[in-house]
């Protein structure tokens, strides 16, 4: 498991966040605070926000979402370096609102720390990352719409957020979980529009 899998759970993802950046929240700071760790954080923090109560303020999901494609873009691209543009970077929300979200998802955080262990690698390197970096922008991309329905944009990000944990404690059976949540998602939509 890599040094920041091994020190770094979604726990510590959350807590640094909240401790480390001061003031309001932007995709600028988390860019630039959390790129170093790879993919997976900078899939997972913006999944989460769309799950934690900033994601029912208005623009978050869509914001959070061409955060998600981008840098995943960047990434099949084959960019060292994730870049955004200044006006997706200067996003950002009161702090105070994820201070509380952090604070009430702890205890939930915390019990998913402890499921992630390295298991199936060959899901989380080569040909399986960038296949997920494509996921990760198909998913993202469906939340832009989704946002228009209250909570619906949730539904992605679920499946997002395990994509992200599972390449951060290089857990492929967590990668698989999203697969079958994404599928599971597939078929109640079909099953609810047919």
């Amino acid at each position: 498991m890599s040094e920041h899998a091994k020190d770094s759970g979604l726990t510590g993802l959350l807590e640094e966040l909240d401790r480390e950046i001061v003031g309001d929240i932007s995709l600028g700071s988390i860019l630039e605070h959390f790129n170093s760790r790879g993919f997976g954080p900078l899939v997972v923090l913006p999944a989460l926000l769309v799950l934690l109560p900033t994601g029912v303020i208005p623009g978050v999901p869509t914001t959070c979402a061409l955060f998600i494609v981008l840098i995943a873009g960047q990434l099949l691209l084959g960019r060292r370096t994730p870049w955004l543009p200044k006006r997706l970077a200067d996003f950002s929300f009161d702090h105070t609102r994820l201070t509380h979200g952090v604070q009430r998802v702890r205890p939930w955080t915390l019990r998913i720390d402890r499921l992630l262990k390295p298991r199936l690698r060959f899901m989380t390197q080569g040909f399986a990352y960038r296949a997920i970096a494509i996921l990760a922008i198909a998913l993202a991309l469906t939340m832009v719409p989704l946002e228009l329905v209250p909570f619906a944009a949730a539904l992605p990000a679920v499946t997002l957020l395990l994509l992200g944990l599972g390449l951060i404690g290089e857990d492929g059976l967590v990668i698989l979980l999203a697969l079958l949540v994404m599928l599971a998602d597939a078929a109640a939509g079909v099953w609810l529009v047919g």
